[in-house]
């Protein structure tokens, strides 16, 4: 027999094919679109198994939308999409506690499919999110499906959202659970929100080793896996790893996965003969139409709420290209620095630019300028550091760019595995350059602070997005144990609120840092 699975991952909340910076657009992914290829390989195929890997509820503006503006009790557009599919089974991602474990609950309360999830566990020590497995019997087959999670959400996440809650490794999860469901299976499927934290040519370190992704590890030392279903890195990958086939459909429903294995039963028991896999592109489907109808009033409501303006401009926060600005900053990062400062009383900040699609500010400013250009629900929280942690953190950022036929370039370790432009800092109230021609660890010339030189033992108070403020981003210098305070309103409605309060803005250009060979 042949059995098919078809895997998503990561699609954030985009159902409609656009990234909202122009309105109904027609980009070359999208939920409604993955469906399309979904049930055709669906009905191309007598047997066959549906996963999703996660990262389902947040990420978009309609998912913002229904979180923060609608205050709805789950993302009921998002489930109503997802259930127009038959999907099996799906797991946990990091983003799903982002608007705090009620709203999970209530979501996975309304999905079809069943979660699994392994290495989530209560303050007891049992599975908090579902069986840590299940098995399905399709024909007269056995496949068992285990699911897991990247185990860094603990280092990330605002603790509120996490609760009561244990991360443990993907590996140890994968070493207790496999074996067991080994002697229940023909079939062993591996669901695992987390990617590959190795070379998959050689075998190298890819990334910082630190349990983030496990990949590599579980398919190397974990025996009894038959297939390996990837997410979280965003990358777009089929092959095969040890003899396992693998794939990582990408985002936002660019790809789906497909895994064929061919199997015959051997002294009584199912064995694979063969395995195929592949990823699908999505971009020229037609949309799916009952996926695309069911939440297409949610749809325009978000459209016409993204439109609505909220402030002027006095000059212009635009610009042309995202590069240009990590370089040499811009009128659109000192507004968000100085949105930053003003909520958390202080003279120092960091932010990074998020998005590579949108353009700043346009004038008048409305909600898709906010969202598109701000695109993760951050929150913010107030640190106290030393002047050595500034430093050190100053270096870490200055990592980001390199030296290659005399010009500055992004250092390709924050595009390859994934893209994380993101882990780039650009700071506001202080003054410093960077010379990207120097050694890493002594880029950074002359910081200074009101004009006077950055000291080691100074202490400064900084404000940071959370996930950078307890470290995130290998920022080992912050800590939540330098927090002073955390606030609770994701960065998208600060500045919302800002703007309201403050309908006349004037476009700041001030320069305070540069970046020079």
């Amino acid at each position: 027999m042949k059995l098919t699975i078809l895997t998503t991952s990561d699609t954030h909340g985009f159902l409609a094919p656009t990234n909202y910076v122009k309105p109904h657009a027609n980009l070359p992914f999208g939920f409604e679109k993955a469906a399309t290829i979904i049930k055709r390989e669906q009905a191309k195929s007598d047997y066959h198994l549906t996963l999703d890997d996660g990262d389902f509820l947040e990420g978009s503006p309609l998912a913002y939308y229904q979180a923060e503006v609608e205050h709805a009790p789950a993302p009921t557009a998002i489930n109503a999409a997802f259930n127009q599919v038959d999907y099996d089974f799906g797991t946990i991602g990091n983003h799903e506690f982002n608007y705090g474990q009620t709203y999970l609950q209530n979501a996975i309360q309304g999905c079809h499919r069943q979660f699994v999830s392994a290495n989530i566990l209560t303050a007891t020590g049992e599975p908090a999110f579902g069986k840590p497995y299940a098995i399905k019997t399709v024909g007269d087959l056995k496949v068992a499906v285990l699911g897991l999670t990247t185990q860094s959400v603990d280092a990330w996440e605002n603790q509120a959202s996490i609760a009561n809650l244990k991360f443990i490794s993907a590996l140890e999860a994968a070493q207790k659970y496999v074996p067991e469901m080994r002697q229940k299976a023909d079939v062993v499927v591996v669901l695992y929100h987390g990617g590959f934290e190795r070379d998959l040519s050689n075998g190298q370190p890819n990334d910082k080793i630190d349990g983030e992704n496990e990949a590599y590890a579980i398919m190397k030392t974990v025996p009894g896996i038959d297939v390996m279903a990837t997410g979280h890195q965003h990358r777009a990958l089929a092959g095969k790893l040890f003899g396992i086939p693998y794939v990582q459909p990408g985002h936002r429903g660019s790809y789906v996965g497909k895994i064929q294995l061919d199997l015959e039963r051997v002294n009584g028991r199912y064995q694979i003969q063969k395995s195929h896999q592949k990823l699908i592109k999505t971009g020229d489907a037609k949309p799916d139409h009952a996926t695309a109808t069911s939440f297409r009033q949610t749809e325009a409501a978000v459209e016409k709420w993204l439109s609505l303006p909220l402030a002027h401009i006095d000059g212009s926060m635009t610009y042309t290209d995202p590069f240009e600005v990590r370089l040499h900053g811009s009128a659109f990062v000192n507004f968000i620095q100085k949105v930053q400062m003003e909520t958390m009383g202080c003279d120092i900040s960091a932010t990074a630019l998020f998005s590579n699609e949108a353009r700043g500010f346009e004038n008048p400013i409305t909600m898709r300028n906010i969202i598109t250009n701000y695109v993760y629900p951050n929150t913010l929280s107030l640190l106290e550091i030393s002047g050595a942690d500034l430093k050190a953190a100053l270096e870490k950022t200055a990592e980001y760019f390199t030296i290659k036929n005399g010009e500055i370039i992004v250092d390709p370790k924050y595009h390859h595995p994934k893209i994380r432009d993101y882990n780039y800092d650009m700071y506001a109230g202080i003054d410093y350059t960077i010379k990207v021609s120097n050694p890493i660890g002594n880029r950074v010339l002359n910081p200074t602070y009101h004009g006077q030189p950055v000291t080691n033992k100074m202490k400064l108070k900084i404000v940071l997005n959370t996930y950078r403020a307890v470290g995130g981003g290998h920022y080992p210098m912050y800590s939540e144990q330098k927090v002073l305070r955390y606030n609770t309103i994701t960065m998208s409605n600060l500045i919302a609120k800002y703007l309201q309060q403050h309908p006349q803005i004037k476009a700041d250009h001030h320069h305070n840092f540069k970046v020079i060979k």
